[in-house]
């Protein structure tokens, strides 16, 4: 890559300053997650860690040993919530899965290496719990959008075992990657993130999934065909990294930015709705697959 200036990292990498309507689409993100936990059955700011930020949200199923989604969100490890993703969870109830959305700890309270770790525990407890709530621990999918697809990619190349005993190899059984960073570097020369993130070229090697060694389940690698050339340049990074084997599914979604590709995965008809479903191996297929 030839060398850029602070300010072209920053056009290429502030997705609320390339959306112009990124405030009105979180705001109703934030209405509308407010609406399903009124009207659905969910249990709020479950503790699977002892820090404030170590809650998450449950949304269990009706149907009996149902495959998982736990949802990453995104906000660039310094911001959102997990209660402005809970319009993500009816879709998915609705049609037979679990639903858990974790909180993390958000830089610069943290540093970036801690979230990780954090949601290592977050999955651990779901593998403990989800039974209880009607999931299959067997069958955990992880979805995450933005910030929350790099760690994602980085919870699927963990080592469960060495974790804790009772855990089982392969917790994970896929990830879907929704406008993830797998490379940190090109973050270091964004002056609007690196305040708060505080990166180095150590931190960099031990927290950019595309140097990381290639798990064993499968990724779907997804980002909006509206997004910057940099998004669409580390979503083909993250297959290049690990392979078409690992990442048989390497796509752009027409139409759809950083903000609202969040709506195609709500959307049933949604194309990243469909691979989610695919995942999570629901037993209905729609023929867009």
């Amino acid at each position: 890559m030839p060398r850029q200036s602070p300010a072209w990292f920053d056009q290429q990498y502030n997705n609320r300053a390339r959306v112009a309507d990124s405030a009105d689409i979180l705001g109703r993100w934030a209405r509308a997650s407010q609406l399903v936990r009124e009207r659905s059955r969910c249990l709020l700011d479950v503790a699977y860690g002892e820090a404030a930020a170590e809650r998450l949200d449950v949304f269990p199923s009706d149907v009996p040993n149902a495959p998982v989604l736990v949802f990453v969100h995104g906000g660039y490890w310094r911001s959102l919530d997990k209660s402005d993703s809970s319009f993500l969870a009816s879709s998915f109830t609705d049609e037979g899965a679990m639903v858990v959305i974790p909180n993390y700890s958000l830089c610069p309270d943290v540093g970036m290496d801690r979230i990780p770790l954090q949601l290592v525990q977050a999955l651990a407890w779901v593998w403990r719990h989800a039974a209880e709530y009607g999931g299959d621990p067997m069958r955990v999918v992880l979805v995450g959008h933005s910030a929350g697809a790099h760690l994602a990619s980085m919870l699927n190349c963990c080592d469960w075992k060495a974790v804790a005993p009772d855990l089982p190899h392969h917790l994970v059984k896929g990830v879907l990657a929704i406008s993830g960073v797998y490379d940190l570097a090109p973050l270091r020369q964004a002056p609007f993130l690196q305040a708060d993130l505080r990166l180095d070229a150590d931190s960099v090697r031990r927290l950019s999934p595309a140097q990381f060694p290639a798990p064993e389940a499968p990724v779907y690698a997804i980002v909006g065909a509206q997004e910057s050339e940099e998004f669409k340049r580390q979503n083909r990074l993250i297959r290049q990294a690990w392979g078409r084997r690992v990442v048989p599914i390497c796509e752009e979604i027409k139409g759809c930015n950083h903000f609202d590709i969040l709506h195609d995965l709500a959307d049933p008809a949604g194309r990243s709705h469909q691979l989610a479903r695919r995942l999570l191996d629901l037993r209905w297929y729609s023929a867009l697959l």
